[in-house]
């Protein structure tokens, strides 16, 4: 076999093994071996006490993560690398969070489903657990808050990208629609100091809202609202935000969900998206793997900006721009 063959045959065993580090990293994630290390180098032994682990196996673990840059071993002592340390809980854009949650056993064996979604273009989860993955957090409340930790992780960098992007300064009242527990309205309510927000969610959800409102400080002014956004969304807002609503559905319900917002906007006010693009082509991107995740766990899909063009048509808005936030993007549209 020449070179430039085993090379490919390399690549591609690497590919098919990944599975193995994303499962490792969850477990170290799991375990906050990260957070262990936060103030230096510690022996095996040490963070095996820390952890409630079986040593010499938390010692297998953290050696094969070592061997491809997540930690560094001295004489079986560990410490952290560049990137260990997004794998801190305290470490801005921290992957922690995300890495317990991707990992976690209901949400990990549905992957094992993806060619039962390719043959049918439905969702696994379902057939898996016997209910929608929304149902099933809403009845398993442990993996209903690694789930919220996680997404309040993704909207606190999102609310950073977008504040720094979108000017809200027209923007009296702002309703955030599937706003989880409002770390992203409270970062843009915190930035400007004028605008009163309304917070919209399942009611399960939102019932954990209060800490994240009062921290920020902007509880005073945010309306907390319990719902379904198939039945219908609050009225009164100047502007109506969703973010990473919309990639959790099909074409149809995402469409309904728009629909519910042209609603309560009547004929003047803006709707912001916050999402991904799927790049084009075969550009690289790992949006096109997260877009496999979205089929197999909840039936939706990322899209291009030309498939939130067609949307926004069928729901009557018009699509006025699209703003890249790094790694989201603001896709304006008002209504038509």
């Amino acid at each position: 076999m020449v070179a430039s063959e085993q090379a490919s045959r390399d690549a591609l065993w690497r590919m098919t093994n990944a599975y193995q580090v994303s499962q490792a990293i969850h477990v170290a994630a799991s375990l906050g071996i990260a957070d262990h290390l936060r103030d230096g180098p510690k022996s095996v032994e040490e963070l095996a006490a820390a952890t409630g682990s079986h040593g010499p196996s938390l010692y297998r673990l953290l050696r094969a993560l070592a061997s491809v840059g997540i930690f560094v071993e001295d004489d079986r002592r560990f410490d952290l690398t560049p990137l260990a340390e997004y794998l801190r809980s305290d470490m801005p854009g921290s992957v922690r969070a995300w890495a317990t949650m991707v990992g976690r056993p209901y949400a990990w064996s549905t992957w094992s489903s993806l060619g039962s979604s390719i043959a049918t273009g439905e969702p696994a989860f379902p057939a898996l657990h016997g209910m929608s993955a929304w149902d099933y957090r809403a009845a398993h409340p442990e993996e209903s808050a690694i789930f919220d930790t996680a997404m309040n992780s993704l909207a606190t960098t999102a609310a950073g990208a977008v504040v720094g992007s979108y000017d809200f300064s027209g923007v009296g009242v702002l309703a955030d629609i599937g706003g989880g527990q409002g770390e992203l309205l409270a970062g843009i309510l915190a930035s400007n100091p004028t605008m009163r927000g309304i917070l919209f969610d399942q009611p399960h959800v939102v019932a954990g809202a209060a800490p994240t409102l009062e921290r920020a400080g902007v509880a005073d002014r945010c309306e907390v609202v319990g719902g379904s956004f198939f039945e219908g969304v609050p009225r009164g807002a100047d502007a109506y935000l969703l973010k990473s609503v919309i990639h959790d559905w099909d074409d149809p319900p995402a469409v309904e969900i728009l629909r519910q917002c042209r609603t309560a906007i009547g004929d003047i006010g803006k709707l912001l998206l916050v999402e991904y693009l799927v790049r084009p082509g075969n550009e690289p991107d790992p949006l096109k793997f997260r877009d496999l995740m979205m089929l197999v766990m909840v039936g939706g899909r990322e899209r291009t900006a030309e498939d939130f063009r067609r949307l926004y048509t069928e729901a009557g808005f018009r699509l006025m721009e699209v703003i890249p936030t790094a790694p989201y993007h603001v896709i304006v549209g008002v209504p038509a």
